[in-house]
């Protein structure tokens, strides 16, 4: 795979629905059917997939996919000919996405009982502390949903950042341990204890719970992580907001204590600074 470093490619500071964030205008890619971000229908859209992500994790996964995919481009305008990389996309629908719209991209999953059955070529398993890239490889590099599963997340966002060129767009979500989601599966009964909530899950379903807390999932907060990339100085933050929320997106996470529960999911855009 060869290093790809950020040029002047008409990338823009753009945000949601295609604005230039300069002042100017763009016009969106349409998201191949996910109503525009943010607005009620999308967030509607995205509950009832999730709902059905038992039943239908294809459609559920491909939609989120599109979503996430829209997102990446309103804030750093269309992703053909970049090198793009998708860091613990498990399944590879957004790696596939990406690579539909036109993009180099390459997914990097440390745990091959989450590849699908035929996962995107080219995939490596490769953990996410210590990729196997030169410094600055990519334009694009993405994780969706991967922060709350490292015990490290600094150590973590510090490699997302050594792998993207300079001026080149991090995207990192995550779903904070306060959100009502914060237990995923035993959700929201976490609030009463994780041992608690991974018992009542298995007398509710029959079956043991995947995460189990301090292993596999770990409760990151928003505050502190904000603190801690604010303190970086190799990336400015482009936008903290709610990766799901259909309205005051960026105004919940301005606020401390009411943040951690009210955000749901939390979604950085970050700019690599030059060197």
């Amino acid at each position: 795979m060869s290093g790809g470093h950020m040029t002047d490619r008409g990338m823009t500071e753009t945000g949601p629905g295609g604005r230039d964030m300069s002042g100017g205008n763009m016009s969106g890619r349409g998201g191949g059917g996910v109503p525009k971000d943010p607005s009620p229908r999308r967030s509607l859209a995205l509950f009832r997939a999730f709902m059905r992500e038992q039943e239908d994790p294809d459609a559920c996964y491909a939609l989120l996919a599109r979503d996430a995919a829209d997102q990446v481009e309103a804030y750093g305008g269309p992703v053909a000919g970049r090198v793009v990389l998708d860091v613990g996309g498990g399944s590879g629908h957004f790696t596939e996405e990406f690579r539909r719209r036109g993009a180099d991209a390459f997914l990097f999953e440390p745990d091959a009982r989450e590849l699908a059955e035929k996962p995107p070529e080219g995939t490596v398993l490769a953990d996410g502390y210590l990729l196997p890239l030169c410094d600055g490889a990519a334009d694009v590099t993405f994780s969706s949903n991967v922060l709350e599963h490292v015990a490290d997340p600094q150590t973590f966002l510090s490699e997302l950042v050594r792998v993207t060129g300079p001026g080149g767009l991090i995207y990192v979500s995550f779903t904070n341990w306060l959100s009502p989601w914060g237990g995923h599966e035993w959700a929201p009964w976490h609030y009463l204890g994780a041992e608690r909530a991974r018992a009542r899950y298995r007398r509710r379903t029959g079956r043991p719970a995947k995460h189990t807390l301090g292993e596999n999932l770990f409760p990151v907060h928003i505050g502190t992580t904000l603190r801690q990339v604010r303190a970086r100085a190799d990336v400015r933050i482009v936008s903290a907001r709610s990766r799901y929320w259909p309205f005051l997106t960026e105004a919940v996470v301005k606020v401390p204590g009411l943040r951690e529960f009210a955000t749901w999911n939390l979604l950085l855009i970050l700019r690599r600074c030059p060197e």
